[in-house]
């Protein structure tokens, strides 16, 4: 998994993005095809200003978001690393559902 992390306006702090990395990995425990991770972290204004992260996965054949703003990187990249988790959840499950009405069609 290739994971890309873009600070805009700012620089990065290395504990930031070695938090980043690892919460991006965690996800692979839910589904293994994941192929690109995109990381984009933003604020408004330099000082007391509402911190935003957004993740895009790609996984074969569809792509998933998550947005998640609060006062501190960390917090909204764990809230939207909870939603994509979610999201992959979801996603397993209903292939596992489509899968199954296929196998009863065969029989």
């Amino acid at each position: 998994m290739n994971i890309s992390i873009t600070a805009r306006k700012f620089k990065a702090h290395f504990t930031l993005k070695e938090h980043i990395q690892s919460e991006v990995k965690s996800l692979k425990k839910f589904n293994n095809d994941i192929m690109n991770a995109e990381v984009i972290l933003s604020y408004q204004n330099p000082r007391n200003s509402i911190k935003s992260a957004e993740i895009v996965l790609q996984v074969p054949g569809q792509t998933l978001t998550a947005k998640e703003n609060s006062d501190n990187f960390t917090k909204s990249v764990s809230s939207a690393v909870e939603k994509l988790s979610r999201q992959l959840v979801k996603m397993k499950a209903k292939r596992a559902s489509r899968k199954a009405i296929n196998t009863e069609r065969l029989k």
